[in-house]
Order: C-alpha cells, then structure tokens, then sequence
C-alpha cells in the first residue's frame, strides 16, 4: 500500500499521507519511495511550492516499529558498528531532501507530530498546524536517541533550553506553546483550516519569481550553519549569479497593475550523457 499520494496543482504540488490507520508511520513503502519522489520534483523544475499533509486524527507517528520489527540492525560487533552509520545517512537523506530541494516545503499538521514526523516537520520550511496538533521527540520513550534531524534543527527553530526538555523528558510539545517558541507559522482551528491555509501560502509562493525563492531558500539555510560574515560574501556571490533584470521587471510592472507576474520555471537539472 502506498504511503502517501502526490497531486499537482499548477505549480504546487501536495503530498498528502494516506496511511491514517497507522497514524501514518513511516513503513517501508515511505523510506523506498519519499526520496526519488522529491528527487523528481526538484530535479523537473515545475514545482514552486509543496505542501506535505496527512489523512486521518495524525499527522505521523514515525517510523513503523511492526514494519521494522525483524530488521532492527545489529551492532554487536566492531564490523557492524562500522556499517551502522551509513544505514542512519541513509535515512537522514530522505529526511534531508525536503531541506535541499529548491522549492519551499510547508507541513499541514493535525493531532500526532512525534519521532520520525517531527524530524520530517523539522526539514520543512514552513509548519502550519491545527489547535490539536502535538509534537514530541518519542525516540527517549523507546530507549535510543534521536538520529534523523530533530536534535540538529529545532535548537535552531525554537529555544535550546525546550529541545533539551523535550529530549530530555520525552515530553508533549503542544500547538499553542510550539507556536509561541518560534516553531510554528499559524495554528488553526482545524486539520482543514490548516491545509487551507498552507495550499494558500504554497500559492502566494508559487506567484513569485522561482529564482528568487529558490536562491532566498538556499541562502537562509547557507546562514543557518555558516558565520554572519560567511554568510553574506555567500549572499553576495549567490546574488551575482541569479540576478535577472526580466524577472524584476515583471515583478515591478504586475504589481503597478495589481495583476500576477508570469515567470518562467527554474529549468530542469542538467543530465551528463556520456
């Protein structure tokens, strides 16, 4: 059974997850097929704007343990533990292509956000949610340590006293103190509310010039993990690379006439054919 649906609307495309009897874990089909359907997103250069949601009470209640159960890899021996890591990059890369991809990435959340969701809704850009959404950091319940992004990239989206709490304690990060942390755009009423409101912000996106999105996306996260004056020569160079008189013309002239600008797509990634 697939783990999630992908449907395309001009230029946003809505990855919707469609697994609600198990709170939409992340089983086998969602590792195998999560990753080329990103990959192929980005790499066509028609998708401006993506929106992640699920069907059902959950958002994600990560990865599927039942559908794991019997591959849980050992590291017994000096070997094994030699090999491990690269089953955990693995997975990080799937997690890590919504953070790398060109376009910007908003998570609709309702009910559960917890382990391997979190670390998901932690790789997006954007995270909107309803008034009963909950996110916690479930790895501490099961006796390991979170591995897939959640301790790298909360502490730079909410306080790193709250990201020690909740990995810590295993606690519940609730709607309302998420959105007070920094962590959320908007809370909603609703799980419909809240995809209403991220296919609206997908739009208002896919509306602007893609160069400058993308080139803003990769900026912000270049600064994120580089030094303020790393970031600006970086800022300055990416500017020099992308600037393009057509785009802010149109920009300049549709908004006089308060009408959309009509911008080219980023175009395809270049193949080497040998």
């Amino acid at each position: 059974m697939a783990a999630f649906n992908l449907t395309h609307s001009g230029n946003v495309a809505h990855l919707h997850f469609c697994r609600p009897q198990t709170s939409n874990a992340m089983g086998t089909e969602f590792w195998a097929d999560f990753l080329p359907a990103i990959i192929a997103l980005d790499e066509a250069g028609k998708t401006r704007a993506l929106v992640i949601s699920a069907e059902g009470k959950n958002f994600c209640s990560g990865m599927d343990l039942m559908a794991f159960a019997g591959g849980i890899p050992a590291a017994d021996t000096p070997e094994n533990r030699a090999a491990f890591p690269h089953l955990v990059a693995q997975l990080q890369q799937v997690l890590g292509a919504l953070e790398a991809a060109r376009f910007p990435v908003i998570a609709a959340i309702q009910g559960a956000c917890i382990g391997g969701g979190l670390d998901l809704a932690a790789a997006c850009d954007l995270r909107i949610t309803s008034e009963d959404a909950y996110f916690r950091i479930e790895e501490t319940n099961i006796g390991m340590m979170a591995d897939l992004g959640s301790l790298q990239r909360l502490p730079r989206l909410m306080p790193e006293a709250l990201v020690r709490e909740m990995a810590y304690l295993g606690s519940t990060l609730g709607a309302a103190r998420a959105h007070a942390a920094g962590f959320t755009t908007s809370v909603e009423p609703d799980a419909k509310a809240a995809l209403a409101a991220a296919l609206s912000a997908a739009e208002r996106i896919a509306g602007k010039a893609p160069l400058a999105v993308s080139s803003s996306k990769a900026a912000i996260t270049y600064a994120r993990d580089h030094a303020t004056a790393d970031g600006l020569a970086w800022a300055a160079m990416m500017q020099s690379m992308i600037w393009n008189p057509a785009d802010i013309q149109k920009a300049v002239a549709a908004r006089a006439k308060g009408e959309a600008a009509d911008f080219a797509n980023l175009p395809p990634f270049p193949r080497f054919n040998p």
